[in-house]
């Protein structure tokens, strides 16, 4: 499906709820300040609960389960923004409706099901988007650009150190599904995840991984009432590997938010060096700063991200809010249905980027080296 027109894309969002969460933190104020998209129906757990949203939103159609949403024939985008376990049900349906589907990182629980939903959606001929939106943050494009342009030279390596911010010793009321691993919203999948991709998109694929991970903490806390939840989810991934440039890679994420290095990421190269630093180790969230220095330069300058970077408006002018990088792929997304063009990435890629988070839970569990 394209939209060859300059009409608005009619969008339909599941799991916008009145109680709040994600969508109305991040996708909710990134549609409103793009003209473009038309927010013409949302999806709730229930009748009622899908009322009390539209009341609050301003969203005329309201559904009490995605099976109506994706049925509506004047939806022309599905975006799905819902916990990951109900990720495929309401793909899959979207998919069999004809709908093009944004769906939220990561794709799928587990790699067999993120496989599943990028075949499904190839044999349904749709557009597919996934919501790796750490590649959009102006920032991650400038350090990008800078290492096609050779500031470094032939990058030789890269060190990544970062605070998967969450997962820590304790956890936010409500949040005890990210503690389960079965659950496919964990560190490796979401902060771990949306960062390696934006590294891979920088510097290049892997091409072999060796890791080590753990859960240091087995038994964490509830924020405010002292609570506690089993953890079953690593909070501790250490990895190493090669890039297919042959740079050598290391990526530790740490659980919880450090007192020390909260990001840090470092590109080194035979001319010059890189590094990025900001507050967490959530890269599609995170405000970053850049500093370099190369040839006879002794010390680290910043280096200002440049305003073209900054391609979309922000919201009250604050340029590194949650909604800013899903605001820059959503302007993407809509270049892409107009123009046939392929600037986001879609379902056959986020399967792809599991794979390499399994060839990471592979390494760890054998304690061997994993070809990619």
């Amino acid at each position: 499906m394209e939209i060859r027109t300059q009409n608005p894309v009619r969008t339909g969002i599941v799991g916008l709820s009145a109680r709040g969460g994600w969508a109305p933190q991040s996708h909710l104020p990134a549609l409103a300040r793009l003209d473009g998209y038309d927010l013409l129906a949302l999806a709730a757990s229930s009748p009622e609960s899908a009322l009390a949203a539209g009341a609050r939103y301003g969203v005329p159609r309201a559904y009490g389960s995605a099976r109506e949403l994706v049925r509506d024939p004047d939806v022309d985008l599905v975006v799905v923004s819902v916990r990951v376990p109900l990720h495929r049900e309401v793909i899959l349906a979207a998919l069999a409706a004809g709908k093009a589907v944004l769906s939220e990182w990561p794709l799928g629980n587990g790699l067999a099901e993120a496989e599943e939903l990028a075949a499904a959606a190839a044999a349904a001929g749709v557009r597919t988007f996934a919501g790796l939106q750490a590649r959009s943050a102006p920032a991650v494009r400038y350090v990008r650009d800078l290492v096609a342009d050779g500031f470094a030279g032939e990058v030789l390596s890269t060190s990544l150190v970062a605070s998967g911010r969450r997962w820590g010793a304790t956890f936010e009321p409500g949040g005890d599904y990210l503690l389960d691993r079965a659950n496919g919203g964990t560190m490796l999948t979401i902060p771990f995840g949306h960062t390696v991709d934006a590294l891979a998109m920088v510097l290049g694929e892997f091409t072999e991984v060796s890791a080590t991970t753990a859960t240091r903490r087995p038994v964490v806390r509830e924020e405010g009432s002292g609570r506690t939840a089993a953890m079953t989810a690593d909070d501790q991934i250490a990895v190493s590997g090669r890039l297919t440039s042959g740079a050598v890679a290391s990526v530790h994420f740490r659980g919880g938010l450090a007192r020390g290095t909260t990001f840090h990421w470092e590109i080194n190269g035979t001319d010059g060096d890189l590094v990025v630093t900001g507050d967490h180790g959530h890269l599609q969230q995170a405000r970053l700063t850049v500093r370099g220095a190369r040839g006879t330069d002794g010390a680290l300058r910043e280096l200002p991200v440049p305003e073209r970077y900054f391609d979309v408006p922000a919201l009250d002018d604050v340029r590194g809010e949650v909604p800013y990088n899903i605001g820059v792929q959503y302007a993407e997304v809509l270049r892409d249905l107009r123009e046939s063009t392929s600037g986001v990435p879609d379902f056959a890629h986020a399967a792809r980027r599991q794979r390499l988070l399994d060839a990471v839970e592979r390494a760890a569990a054998t304690g061997s080296r994993v070809a990619l």
